[in-house]
């Protein structure tokens, strides 16, 4: 502790500034815990935490560094271990003993944005996204003092039992300080984060997401009650999910007709199935872009792409396991005429 730290102390007890002699007292025991005294860091911090004092209760409207978003509509499959623990989450959260810090890590398109929304769904609470655009500064030193009243902003909301709060791409603000470019400026931003988890409101839920976990901030990982992998998807997994993406697009496209022992036929050709985002999408501009006078034109777009667009004979596709009917589809050729070149 620095003599600035008392003369702080002080100055912020006199003003009456609740805010600002919090967060000096919490940059104190940082101090004590990064030079080895962590017993008394965690007196500091248990005497904050437990402290009577007045914070001015904001409504949502006065979030200035979040956005309201609107709940997601659209499925959620996901694998079963992946299922369970959100149901896990939503039951850790509805037995109210502080456990509310989630990280969901993994490549993009594996669901952890969209999981988010539909747990603030299901808790039927509302969901704030953080706009790092408002928080991220070029100013020295300024985005650690917005990162501090975002939190600020959190603890006040006046119903933070009715609220979740997602950091998405939290990596944005909470790199691995080891392996920053400017290594100041970032220990700013994430000493910052870490103050704000350590004297975060109980009631409220925080998910944050990653897709760069290897370089996240160590000491931040610790902070969060559990971090979910989204990276635990099977081949059969992401072939089940693809089946029902479809057949949820299928009823918005009434045109279009339904094949699912084709469309998985021709998934299996596929080396590399994506995620469920890029599934998603995949499936829904298939369906989007394809001649309405033609029921199954999907499935030819779906079968030219997993081939990479090149020309494939019918002797191969009978090879690839196609039946007379199935390669009929995919080439508008007709039965007779397939049967008579394959023999």
């Amino acid at each position: 502790m620095k003599k600035k730290n008392i003369i702080n102390l002080i100055r912020y007890h006199v003003e009456g500034n609740d805010v600002a002699f919090r967060n000096e007292a919490y940059e104190i025991a940082h101090d004590f815990n990064e030079s080895g005294d962590s017993e008394l860091a965690e007196y500091i911090l248990a005497q904050l935490s437990s402290a009577n004092t007045f914070v001015p209760q904001i409504n949502e409207n006065d979030l200035s560094f979040f956005k309201k978003e609107t709940y997601e509509e659209e499925p959620l499959p996901l694998p079963e271990a992946i299922k369970d623990d959100i149901i896990g989450i939503i039951n850790a959260i509805g037995h109210n003993v502080g456990i509310n810090k989630f990280l969901f890590q993994g490549a993009p398109g594996t669901g952890k944005t969209v999981s988010a929304k539909q747990i603030a769904k299901i808790l039927n609470r509302e969901l704030y996204i953080v706009d790092f655009n408002s928080v991220i500064d070029s100013k020295l030193g300024q985005t650690a003092k917005n990162i501090a009243a975002l939190f600020e902003q959190m603890n006040s909301i006046s119903h933070p039992d009715k609220a979740v709060f997602l950091f998405d791409e939290i990596d944005s603000i909470a790199m691995d300080r080891t392996n920053s470019n400017d290594l100041r400026e970032m220990g700013r931003a994430t000493s910052a984060v870490l103050k704000g988890f350590d004297s975060l409101n109980e009631d409220v839920v925080l998910i944050a997401t990653t897709n760069l976990f290897s370089s996240f901030d160590k000491a931040l990982i610790r902070r969060f009650d559990t971090v979910i992998d989204f990276d635990r998807y099977t081949r059969d997994d992401l072939i089940e999910i693809a089946e029902i993406l479809l057949d949820y697009y299928l009823e918005k496209f009434s045109f279009a007709g339904r094949n699912i022992r084709l469309f998985k036929k021709i998934l299996d050709l596929i080396k590399i199935i994506p995620y469920p985002g890029e599934l998603k999408n995949y499936i829904k501009i298939s369906l989007a872009f394809s001649k309405t006078v033609d029921e199954f034109d999907y499935l030819k777009r779906i079968y030219k792409d997993a081939m990479d667009g090149k020309n494939v004979s019918l002797q191969e596709m009978k090879e690839q396991g196609f039946t007379v009917r199935e390669i009929e589809i995919l080439t508008g050729i007709s039965k007779s005429q397939v049967s008579r070149e394959i023999g």
